[in-house]
């Protein structure tokens, strides 16, 4: 498979590390050989070459530099811009890995219908797109018969999304409910050891798990989109981030966790979604549930069925290998649907 990378940082490089570590097993074991034929950056520029990248390479000079320090062989394109990349560059699958915007989810929604519209098949780990655009990108996709796949939108690569449309089918699910972000868990597992909000937060900044402007984390905002998501996909239902109550966890003191642990219940930021609607917010879990022994920075999502009951997966939600992971999974499971 022939691969364009659209975004090149910390997903992008866990997505090419594991092109690089599992050459050998996807070929030897799963009969699939891929080529990185076109990468682009927003920032620190772009390459493209018919016959494939050299995955180690790319990831050196990223370290230290730009993409304009790649090497030079003949026929190879520099500083091509994303659309250019997509449509005259020679590739099978589109990777988009750019950052998401919940606002209109450009430039990752142009590039998504872009590759579809060019007949690759398309796989992403941008939460935008599929949060506010899945049923138009799906319906292109079948249109144009091709595979749209977003397995690391949520919970990285832990396969809750794989659960819920492959695993779970033939099952009628009638309620989602998750720890989404792993950045609020950790801040309340902290809380519960002791700590303030604040200082759990700032440790949560210092560890990577929280960005300088946590907003998006603490508020409920990427919970929300990853309710989204799950609505979209999963129930069928389109919905809006205005039609979500979102509420986070910032206003929660040391009070609020030891009038929980008195109670044998435990803080946990929720994502919810069922066949009426859905909502975010910061609740109380008896101890006993399966939600509340999740603690730092694990997700974790159950689903309520018609046949099994109540089903839950626990694992990573976040991480360049575990991101990138959910990205290669969507990857072998498109060629073993090929």
């Amino acid at each position: 498979m022939r691969i364009v990378l659209i975004g090149f940082g910390v997903v992008g490089q866990g997505f090419a590390a594991l092109l690089r570590d599992k050459a050998a097993y996807l070929r030897d074991s799963l009969g699939l050989t891929t080529r990185l034929v076109g990468v682009y950056t927003h920032t620190r520029g772009s390459l493209y070459h018919a016959d494939g990248l050299d995955p180690n390479a790319l990831l050196t000079i990223i370290k230290a530099g730009t993409l304009d320090d790649y090497p030079y062989m003949p026929g190879l394109g520099r500083s091509w811009d994303a659309l250019r990349l997509i449509r005259k560059g020679e590739a099978d699958v589109l990777v988009e890995v750019s950052p998401t915007n919940l606002i209109d989810a450009q430039p990752a929604l142009s590039h998504i219908r872009a590759a579809l519209e060019s007949g690759m098949h398309v796989i992403t780990a941008n939460k935008g797109p599929i949060a506010l655009a899945y049923d138009d990108l799906r319906k292109l996709a079948a249109q144009k018969k091709r595979h749209l796949r977003f397995e690391a939108t949520v919970m990285a690569g832990t396969p809750s999304i794989r659960l819920a449309m492959q695993s779970l089918a033939g099952c009628t699910i009638t309620a989602a409910r998750g720890i989404l972000n792993g950045t609020t868990n950790y801040i309340l597992t902290q809380m519960e050891s002791g700590k303030t909000y604040a200082e759990a937060l700032a440790e949560a900044q210092a560890l990577g798990y929280a960005e300088s402007d946590p907003t998006a984390d603490v508020d409920g905002w990427d919970a929300a989109a990853k309710a989204l998501i799950l609505a979209a996909s999963v129930f069928n239902k389109r919905l809006g981030l205005d039609e979500l109550h979102v509420s986070g966890i910032s206003h929660l003191t040391p009070e609020h966790i030891w009038s929980a642990g008195e109670a044998n219940e435990r803080w946990k930021l929720i994502a919810e979604v069922t066949l009426e609607g859905g909502k975010v917010e910061a609740m109380r879990l008896p101890k006993s549930h399966p939600l509340a022994s999740v603690s730092g920075a694990t997700n974790a999502i159950t689903y309520t069925t018609d046949l099994l009951g109540d089903v839950t997966l626990i694992g990573a939600g976040a991480g360049s290998q575990q991101t990138g992971f959910g990205i290669l999974s969507d990857l072998i499971d498109l060629h073993r649907s090929r």
